[in-house]
C-alpha cells in the first residue's frame, strides 16, 4: 500500500486517523477531534503532517485545526462550512482532488449529516474516510440535511467497490448493531453482531470497515428490503430509508 493509515481512538468514542504517504513521507489527519491526542501520537510516529483534511464542520471533527496548525504549520483542506469554525488555506468541493504526496484523494460530496459533508476516496488503495456520514451499521443523523440527500449520499459510497476499507469517525458499531438486529432478521447481520459484541468485550474496535460488508448488513443501506417490516411496503427507496432512520432515532435498546 502507498497510504499508511494510523488510527487511535480519543474523546468518549471518536477515532483520530494520521494517514502516511510512503512514497513521500508526507502525512495528513483526517479531521481534528482532539487536538493533543492528534499532536501526541504524531510525537509518537515522527511523522511530519503536510494536511488536515476535515470532512465536516462540527467540533469533533474540526474544533483542533488551530491548534494542530499552530504546532506543524498544516494547510488546513476541506468544505466550506468547515469556515464556520475555523479558517480553511483550501475548500473543496465534490470532484476536486487533493494530493499527499503521491497519494491522490477524491472528494465526494455525501451531505445529509451536514449539508456539506464530503468523504475523501483513495482509489489506488480502495480506502475511504466517510466521517460522520456511513458508520459501521449505521449512519450518520440528519442534523441539516432531508433523507433524499442523506439516501443519495450512502448510494454513493455503496457505489465504491466492495473491497474499498471505510474509516468512520465514531466507535457506535455495538448500539447499531442492537438497532439493526431490531428491525433486521438476516442470518448474515446476526453473524456479524455476534463479531461486533465480542470483539468490543475484548476492547477491540470494529472500525475500518468495508464497502461489501456494509451493504450486506447496514440496515440504513438495506432500508428499501427492509421497507414491509418497518410498515412502509412501497415506498420510495428513500422514504424507506427514512423510516429506517426513525425507527433508529427513538429506539430505546
Amino acid at each position: 500500500m502507498a497510504l499508511t493509515v494510523h488510527q487511535f481512538p480519543c474523546l468518549s468514542d471518536n477515532y483520530g486517523f494520521l494517514i502516511r504517504d510512503e512514497a513521500t513521507g508526507l502525512a495528513a489527519a483526517v479531521d481534528t477531534p482532539d487536538a493533543k491526542a492528534i499532536l501526541a501520537e504524531l510525537d509518537k510516529t515522527g511523522w511530519r503532517l503536510a494536511l488536515i483534511l476535515n470532512t465536516h464542520w462540527h467540533p469533533d471533527h474540526a474544533g483542533g485545526n488551530a491548534e494542530i496548525q499552530a504546532a506543524t504549520g498544516a494547510k488546513i483542506v476541506g468544505p466550506a462550512e468547515v469556515r464556520k469554525i475555523a479558517p480553511l488555506d483550501r475548500e473543496v468541493t465534490d470532484g476536486d482532488t487533493v494530493d499527499l504526496g503521491e497519494t491522490r484523494f477524491s472528494v465526494m460530496e455525501v451531505g445529509g449529516h451536514t449539508l456539506g459533508h464530503v468523504a475523501y476516496h483513495d482509489a489506488a488503495d480502495d480506502i475511504a474516510f466517510v466521517g460522520d456520514t456511513l458508520f459501521a451499521l449505521g449512519c450518520g443523523r440528519m442534523f441539516e440535511g432531508q433523507p433524499d440527500q442523506m439516501w443519495a449520499s450512502l448510494q454513493r459510497l455503496a457505489a465504491l467497490p466492495d473491497q474499498t476499507t471505510v474509516y468512520c469517525a465514531h466507535e457506535y458499531t455495538a448500539a447499531n448493531a442492537r438497532f439493526a438486529l431490531s428491525v433486521d432478521s438476516d442470518p448474515a447481520l446476526a453473524a456479524r453482531a455476534r463479531d461486533i459484541f465480542a470483539a468490543r468485550e475484548r476492547g477491540e474496535p470494529t472500525v475500518p470497515t468495508s464497502i461489501g460488508v456494509e451493504k450486506q448488513t447496514n440496515p440504513f443501506l438495506r432500508a428499501p428490503l427492509l421497507a414491509p417490516a418497518l410498515g412502509v411496503r412501497g415506498a420510495a427507496d428513500h422514504e424507506a430509508f427514512a423510516a429506517v432512520r426513525a425507527a433508529k432515532d427513538s429506539f430505546k435498546g
